[in-house]
């Protein structure tokens, strides 16, 4: 549904969520078959050293939460690259939540940076992208964003809200030669995870997500999710009756 990547040489590449996980594990990849990579997070310490090895890495810290701040970072590197050929917007939050225990402020944080955060990333990069006629955002989302969750009474709507978005952007988009990617993982072993007190089936490392994120893009695919024996799974449960779908769901989770 996107054109295919055959090269990654010399593209120009903003990450926003690079500084751990999924998306620091991308930006490696990336780096490491021949692509320039902008290294955006708030975490400047661990961009650079992640930035270290590589000459085409470029640390451009800021906060996904400040509009101004990604403005600044995205002037910064118009400046210096002249264009961008890809967005990744990586950066995202979570944290347990249930009907009995629901907190407003830790639900507004994670709407501040899974929701909100993306739309300060587009106010900057959807009108260049327009001028090119050319380039592509990523954005990852996840499975939980498919249905309801025990646990995501926050995460999950706010990622849900993120799969809308890119088929949303997908349909204004793609007529005019830019390619959208809707990233939706399954468990990945990340600090987001690591806290999890329940069963996370078929979970993947972070280098093993990456891969599956750039083979996903070099096909051209607009849905790019995985592990497949986990995620589609799921995509498939969901078309259950509610009744069975809600027994399922509590036979794997065991919540």
């Amino acid at each position: 549904m996107n054109p295919r990547i055959h090269d990654w040489q010399g593209k120009r590449i903003w990450i926003i969520g690079a500084s751990t996980g999924i998306g620091a594990e991308t930006a490696r990849l990336l780096l490491q078959r021949g692509a320039r990579v902008a290294l955006s997070a708030r975490n400047e310490s661990a961009l650079q050293q992640l930035a270290a090895p590589f000459s085409a890495a470029c640390v451009a810290p800021l906060d996904i939460t400040d509009a101004a701040s990604v403005s600044a970072v995205h002037a910064r590197l118009m400046q210096q690259w002249q264009g961008i050929d890809l967005v990744l917007v990586v950066a995202g939050a979570y944290n347990e939540m249930r009907a009995d225990s629901f907190d407003l402020d830790a639900a507004n944080r994670i709407l501040d940076i899974n929701i909100r955060g993306v739309y300060h990333c587009l106010d900057v990069v959807l009108p260049e992208l327009l001028r090119q006629q050319s380039g592509g955002i990523g954005i990852v989302g996840s499975v939980a964003g498919l249905s309801g969750l025990p646990k995501a009474l926050a995460y999950g709507p706010s990622k849900a809200a993120v799969i809308n978005l890119c088929e949303s952007l997908f349909l204004d988009l793609r007529p005019k030669n830019i390619a959208v990617y809707m990233i939706n993982p399954g468990f990945v072993d990340t600090p987001l995870t690591a806290n999890n007190d329940f069963a996370m089936p078929a979970l993947m490392t972070a280098p093993q997500a990456a891969s599956a994120i750039v083979q996903g893009m070099e096909r051209g695919d607009f849905h790019i999710h995985f592990p497949h024996r986990f995620t589609n799974w799921l995509r498939l449960a969901r078309l259950l009756p509610y009744r069975s779908y809600f027994y399922l769901v509590h036979k794997v989770t065991g919540l």
